[in-house]
């Protein structure tokens, strides 16, 4: 079982010591959200909460996931990092492909890039993609992120995506993997299609034990049963040793928490009891395992 902490949401200037706490203490990755913006008002339902709605604000603080990636790299030494998950709808794979490969390097392989659709029209509208067709054409992105990131003299001719021979350089020594999040059963296809590993939002046991083997189900089909494949997990029903536990046993391979949350502190506390919390993890939960 790995232990993944997660920041979203955290003040920025904290970054930085919670890598180097996280380290310290035994987690394996930091998990790094993606928001490009918040807009006024969205002309979509947000897909994780009960009702729809938001639950930040637009005072959330927000980085771009690539470069607190690097940032977090440079002051640690074993620690991954992974993007989960970061909304490749309202990009160009083209861009990201060099970003992505950056940031491989500068942290000596330690980076893994989690990947969704996005679910808000403003961001794509306004930042020059169109809201239409996107799962297809995140499907093409992924194909020509896969395809640079490989490395070599590489060109791509698809619907969405087109592009004569080019190559980035350098090459990240270890391959990307990538995590494909979402719960809905095109993404799940996704994923077992060309992922090496899914990543989930919030969700309750039961469901995440049955998109589990639902995935094992799909991942069967391809004839990659036998694959190494990720599960990241973020569970809202189960905690504890016991609680973990059971996670595992479902197949749960990487679990995302935040320990300070269970000593009821919010996003925006102080960075010393935040330590508190991840060495009183470390030493209770992650040191059993």
């Amino acid at each position: 079982m790995k232990f993944t902490l997660s920041v979203a949401m955290n003040p920025l200037d904290q970054l930085a010591e919670l890598a180097r706490t996280a380290e310290e203490y035994g987690f394996s990755s930091i998990a790094l959200p993606d928001s490009l913006f918040y807009s006024e008002s969205v002309s979509a339902d947000y897909p994780y909460t009960p009702d729809g709605s938001r639950f930040w604000t637009a005072e959330t603080p927000w980085v771009d996931p690539l470069i607190a990636a690097a940032a977090m790299g440079a002051v640690t030494s074993r620690l991954e990092f992974y993007t989960s998950v970061l909304k490749l709808g309202s990009r160009n794979p083209v861009l990201l492909a060099r970003q992505v490969g950056s940031v491989a390097e500068l942290t000596g392989g330690r980076f893994g890039l989690g990947l969704g659709v996005g679910w808000s029209p403003e961001e794509f509208e306004w930042c020059g993609a169109p809201y239409e067709q996107r799962g297809k054409r995140v499907d093409e992105a992924i194909d020509v992120l896969r395809l640079i990131l490989d490395g070599g003299m590489v060109e791509y001719h698809g619907k969405f995506f087109d592009f004569d021979k080019l190559q980035m350089s350098p090459t990240p020594k270890k391959r990307v993997p990538f995590y494909i999040g979402g719960h809905t059963d095109v993404a799940l296809r996704r994923a077992a299609r060309v992922a090496d590993g899914w990543a989930s939002a919030m969700m309750k046991f039961d469901d995440l034990r049955d998109t589990i083997g639902r995935l094992r189900a799909l991942l069967g089909e391809r004839g990659r049963g036998d694959d190494p494949f990720e599960y990241q997990a973020v569970c809202i029903d189960r905690f504890g040793l016991d609680g973990y536990r059971e996670q595992g046993d479902i197949g749960v391979t990487d679990i995302l928490t935040m320990p300070w949350v269970f000593d009821g502190l919010g996003f925006d506390a102080a960075i010393g009891p935040k330590r508190d919390s991840i060495k009183k993890f470390g030493d209770e939960i992650i040191s059993r395992f």
